[in-house]
């Protein structure tokens, strides 16, 4: 990325050769650390190609692919070969080509070629869809100005300082300028959902200079030049001038139209280009495609470094041990090194290949895929894993990092409580306080419905003392009617639609604004139509109930709200001409400017605003002030001025509206509920008994973050909260004089300063007995700084110490880099859940990203290893499929790990009765087939089927989940114990079989030779290694004794056949004269039950005195049914929504598989029928119709 390298040579920001940049100087661009860069860093001529053609910028084509035509085989054989498994298996390969392989090179080289050959086309396809994808948007065609007319060509080919026209509800292919629009004023509305994951419009204002250019014609003489900062990864800030007719404007984020963003209620607007391809703000917040490996899987290549070198100690051995024996004996042969090489092909039973074949397959099952659990009803949309070699890392996970639009929150507001002169009004019950009361055991009876009340999006509020007009018998009917009205007027929403109350529509740049609108529509205050100077407004019941005027109020002032001011103020005229300010915002910053004499309403509506707030409600204050003509008159000289300011505009409106925003009669106060997706507390709950820490990562500001971090159980009143902000009035301060290097140096100090205090009262809390929990809530600008190399320590060591970590105002990139943070400084396992592009990174990062596939498209489930439809699905992929997979895997690795060495030490005690002569003492079939045939199938049984409690018990008892992050199930010591146990078994292998046939004799009076006793003792390492499986079961089913006896019968089968065509060599009749003899059937019981005796004493102790958790939940539901019995089915349906309920009392019936669908709940059946039958509610399907219409005519037929 051009825009990377140019910048890669300046100082590091806060040294003090910043101080004095020139101005064609560059300055360094960090992750995660903005550089504050003087305008003129870069210079921009607009409308002139040739102009900008020396300074070469960056074209506009994108491109995410893993891989390009020229990287695709060497790379892609890099990452296999990364793998020790390839590596190890690569070189036996080689090996076995050499002439001292007794084994022939087919039976490596092929399964070797086979994995990299379906490796390689997996990788393959996987980045022709990205390829597919990034083709699709740079061919996407915008309108650019050529020769005084719009011309349409694709996003690659624009430039930077092309003049651009985009129509409603396009997308912005580059990093834009906005210059004019359609709108009055100059203002455009943006949707910016794949940047912050905000569905809520925002408000971009061009330059006043330019709202003429919105013509070819008069764009066409557009020849401005812009000096801007350089491409940086800052979403929320941008620094530049615009010098147009040798005038320089100052230039804004209000003017900026990032990448990504769309175009909405506006017909179209004209820009021009500023920053392209890579160098545009969303793509330096990307990250490149990760290739990723389950810590599982990491850990399998450690042992097989260990098996690597344990392999090594015994081709040493040996090779020692030969020159040692011929040496003294045989010396005269002359036979040094001919023989010793054999080993490392002697032992090649180690060979992982096998190993790693049947995971790739174990891991390939798409149970997630099919489980009813995570299907949800109303999006008809099932979970995905799209990413199959991390399901083991699912029952792991340690951190959680969640978005919070769209990933908790359903993003949808609703206008919930009131409080108007001191009464309170809403009869509803909030979810947090649902959740209180049933922790407390509490059984809370919900308020009265009058059942007139008016539903819809926004408005879940009941109280008929307000509604219907019921408010004009209330003691403050007056105040009542201005709470209303500042409702209706207070705001910046732009109606659409038909002007009826049913059909209207509203896009506010917050949800909650629209809420708020509709709540006044809802009580008789219907606002319908709006002008750049006039609100319209038909008012209902205001005169007499049942009465509707239609009203106009002149909008002189709008005082819009930032996150300083936290108010927002509009001063309007009504018709008979009385002047009047109304002002919303946060309850301390109206306490503040309310007039004297208010004592007692203030208290009471305190108390509400705190009893609204323990409910998990987003409050705000409403207050108005009458205004004489004079006193408005000479305020509005100064706010006139003040807008006019070309320089710190903003500083000076602020200090304008301070001065009118005063003596303020307060009204009351609204309560908005921010609607939860469902099951998100629970589920919050369950994952923290689990021992999993979830973080919520979020764009929002922080009063936002916080209030859904309350409504989720993430914080909560008893814990001490850690708070680290920007928001002070020292960093306000020296924000005011606006220098950027004293502001990066103070910022950073008082960052450093507050990390170090909260991380010592954290650690004298760890100390303390009765220590509550902690919780960090910390801002993006902070942040920026907190992850500084110098500070990140700090911040890692105090987020490690907090129970909840909430993270406000963050970049995508910064979402990523917390991630990455606590991934690599804290080697934990984390999983990145979130819905939007803006949560691309952070999903990429994670060592498990989940994809929500909800409102805001399809890039965060395109990035994701797995996809769910609803954050309460995590329950379900982590403590039942997660855990479920890891557990099996780890008995699928250390059971091959047994099998194998159990083996292989068998031909090594051989060795000591050969002179280490490299004789074998198996067949070469035996070798080849053992883990491919002989004991293949029992093992992947067990990976597919073994479950140690049922997915019911699993989220029953979360705390199994710990033994996952405790990695309980594959430890070295875990490896240990197996190994113990393969050395005991070979030894009774070996020696019982070796000793017992020393004068042993067949049916011919002969004795037993070396195939004899060789055949002997693979006989009974197959018997007792398929036998050790079942004992290693926590379940056993039909499948389990079909693989075993199919293992067993395999075996016999192929050394009947193989003794009888095998004339030319060693095993002719071999079996049959073995088979003839007392001594096979006593040995083949007898040796079985010697080498699983331990086995057998050791699990019992284990589980007698030491057990594991699932092993106490399965004593305490040992009498309980296995499956999926009424009572199994009964809970689960409990924690399901109704409709999810009958879907799954559906999928539960009997019917016929489908070969047409990928789903069990697609698979059409007699459902209608069974259901009648059972009792469960199922609506007929057309395909049961269809099917009894046929049987109808057959039976005629007949």
């Amino acid at each position: 990325m051009s825009g990377w390298n140019r910048s890669s040579r300046g100082a590091r920001l806060g040294g003090g050769r910043n101080s004095s940049l020139p101005p064609g100087s560059t300055s360094t661009v960090r992750l995660g650390r903005v550089q504050p860069q003087a305008p003129g860093h870069r210079t921009i001529f607009c409308n002139d190609r040739e102009a900008n053609i020396p300074v070469r910028f960056p074209g506009n084509s994108i491109s995410t692919t893993k891989y390009n035509f020229i990287t695709f085989l060497p790379k892609g054989l890099f990452e296999q070969f990364r793998r020790v498994a390839n590596l190890y298996f690569l070189t036996i390969s080689i090996l076995s080509t050499t002439p001292i392989s007794p084994v022939h090179p087919v039976t490596n080289v092929v399964p070797l070629s086979l994995v990299l050959f379906v490796s390689l086309v997996k990788e393959a396809f996987e980045d022709w869809k990205r390829f597919q994808n990034d083709m699709t948007i740079n061919n996407a065609s915008v309108d650019v100005l050529q020769d005084q007319k719009w011309e349409s060509i694709p996003w690659k080919k624009l430039q930077v300082g092309d003049i651009v026209r985009i129509k409603q509800n396009g997308y912005f292919p580059a990093d834009l300028l906005f210059l004019a629009g359609t709108n009055p004023d100059g203002v455009c509305y943006i949707e910016t959902a794949n940047l912050d994951g905000e569905t809520n419009l925002k408000i971009r204002k061009a330059l006043e200079k330019t709202w003429d250019y919105s013509t070819p014609e008069k764009a066409s003489e557009f020849k401005g030049e812009v000096q801007c900062e350089q491409p940086n990864n800052s979403l929320y800030t941008y620094t530049g001038n615009l010098i147009i007719d040798k005038q320089t404007l100052p230039l804004s984020p209000n003017q900026i139209l990032l990448r990504g963003c769309s175009l909405r209620n506006t017909e179209y607007i004209v820009a021009t280009v500023i920053f392209t391809g890579h160098e545009t703000k969303v793509m330096m917040n990307a990250m490149n495609v990760p290739s990723k490996r389950s810590t599982l899987e990491r850990k399998l290549d450690k042992l097989i470094l260990a098996l690597f070198a344990f392999l090594f100690m015994l081709c040493l051995i040996g090779a020692i041990g030969s020159g040692v024996f011929i040496n003294r004996k045989y010396y005269y042969l002359g036979l040094w090194g001919k023989k010793s090489g054999d080993s490392a092909i002697a032992y090649s039973s180690f060979d992982p290949n096998n190993r790693f074949l049947m995971i790739k397959f174990i891991q390939s099952t798409q149970y997630i895929n099919n489980d009813l659990r995570m299907y949800h009803v109303e999006s008809n949309t099932p979970a995905l894993a799209r990413t199959s070699n991390l399901n083991e890392e699912l029952g792991q996970v340690e951190y959680i990092f969640s978005d919070k639009t769209g990933t908790l929150t359903r993003n949808l507001m609703e206008f919930f409580k009131c409080s108007i002169g001191g009464e309170v009004y809403g009869t509803g019950i909030t979810e947090i306080e649902r959740g209180i009361a049933e922790r407390n055991g509490i059984k809370l009876v919900e308020g009265y419905n009058s059942g007139n009340a008016a539903h819809e999006k926004g408005f879940n509020f009941d109280d008929p003392k307000l509604m219907r007009g019921g408010w004009r018998n209330e003691p403050n009917p007056d105040l009542c009617k201005e709470f209303f009205r500042c409702l209706a007027i207070c705001h910046t929403v732009l109606p659409e639609g038909e002007e009826s109350p049913e059909k209207i529509t509203y896009q506010a740049a917050s949800p909650d604004e629209s809420a708020l609108v509709i709540a006044a529509k809802n009580f008789g205050f219907f606002f319908h139509r709006r002008t750049p100077t006039t609100i319209y407004i038909r008012e209902s019941h205001t005169e007499k109930i049942g009465t509707v005027q239609g009203v106009s109020y002149e909008i002189l002032n709008v005082l819009e709200f930032n996150s300083t001011r936290k108010r927002q103020s509009v001063v309007c005229r009504y018709t008979d001409g009385r002047l009047v300010l109304y002002c919303k915002g946060a309850d301390n910053v109206i306490y503040e400017r309310l007039a004297d004499g208010q004592d007692d309403l203030k208290k009471v509506s305190r108390e509400h605003l705190e009893l609204f707030g323990s409910a998990g409600l987003r409050t705000l204050c409403l207050a108005y002030r009458d205004l004489s003509p004079d006193t408005y008159e000479s305020w509005n000289e100064k706010f006139i001025q003040a807008k006019s300011s070309l320089r710190d505009r903003e500083k000076k409106l602020d200090e304008v509206a301070e001065i009118i925003e005063k003596d303020l009669i307060l009204i009351g106060c609204t309560a908005i509920e921010d609607k939860l997706q469902e099951g998100v507390p629970n589920c919050i709950e369950t994952l923290s008994r689990a021992g999993i820490k979830i973080w919520v990562l979020t764009g929002d500001k922080m009063e936002t973050a916080i209030n859904i971090a309350y409504a989720c159980n993430l914080i909560n009143n008893e814990m001490k909260q850690f708070i680290i902000s920007s928001e002070t009035d020292v960093i306000r301060e020296v924000e005011d004089r606006g220098d950027q290097v004293e502001i990066a140096r103070v910022i950073k100090e008082e960052v450093k300063k507050d990390l170090k205090r909260c991380l010592e009262e954290a650690q004298n809390y760890l100390h303390s007995v009765s220590a509550p929990k902690l919780a960090l809530v910390i801002d993006g600008k902070c942040l920026m700084y907190a992850l500084d190399p110098s500070l990140r320590v700090t911040l890692l060591n105090l987020s490690l110490n907090c129970n909840s970590v909430v993270c406000c105002r963050v970049s995508p990139l910064q979402k990523a880099q917390v991630t990455s943070m606590v991934k690599k400084g804290a080697k934990k396992i984390t999983l990145s859940i979130g819905d939007g592009a803006n949560d691309v990174s952070m999903i990429q990062a994670a060592h498990v990203g989940v994809g929500i596939s909800g409102q805001e498209g399809m890039q965060a489930v395109m990035a994701s290893d797995f996809a769910i439809a609803q954050f309460r699905f995590l329950t379900d992929l982590l403590l039942v499929h997660g855990r479920w997979s890891y557990i099996r895997l780890c008995k699928v690795v250390t059971y091959f790990f047994y099998k194998n060495l159990t083996f292989t030490l068998t031909q090594f005690w051989f060795t000591f009765q050969t002179g280490f002569s490299g004789q074998r003492f198996y067949d070469d079939w035996f070798q080849s087939l053992y883990n491919v045939i002989f004991t293949a199938l029992p093992v992947i049984i067990v990976g597919l089927f073994d479950k140690d409690v049922s997915a019911a018990l699993s989220k029953k008892y979360p705390e199994l989940y710990r033994e996952g992050i405790r990695n309980a199930f594959f430890k070295w010591r875990v490896v240990a114990i197996w190994a113990f146990f393969s050395v005991y078994q070979s030894l009774i292998f070996y020696y019982f079989v070796t000793s017992s046939s020393d004068r042993g004799q067949n049916s011919s009076g002969k004795m037993f030779g070396l195939w004899d006793v060789s055949t002997m003792a693979f006989t009974c390492v197959v018997v007792t290694v398929n036998f050790r499986l079942l004992m290693m079961c926590n379940s056993i089913t039909r499948w389990h004794y079909i693989s075993v006896g199919g293992s067993l019968a395999a075996w016999f089968i192929f050394i009947f056949i193989y003794c009888i065509i095998d004339q030319k060599r060693n095993l002719y009749y071999v079996i049959y004269v073995l088979m003839s003899t007392f001594y096979f059937y006593l040995t083949l019981l007898l040796v079985p039950v010697f080498a699983l005796f331990g086995d057998f004493v050791y699990q019992g102790i284990q589980r007698w005195f030491f057990p594991f958790d699932y092993q106490i939940i399965q004593e305490i539901h040992r009498h309980e049914p296995e499956g999926r019995s009424r009572d199994d089915l009964l809970e689960i349906g409990n924690q399901l929504t109704p409709a999810e309920a009958r879907s799954f009392a559906v999928a539960q019936l009997p019917r016929e598989v489908s070969k047409h669908t990928g789903f069990a709940f697609d698979s059409p059946g007699y459902e209608s029928f069974f259901a009648s039958q059972l009792g469960v509610h199922a609506p007929q399907k057309a395909w049961d119709v269809a099917r009894r219409a046929s049987l109808k005519r057959t039976a005629k037929k007949k």
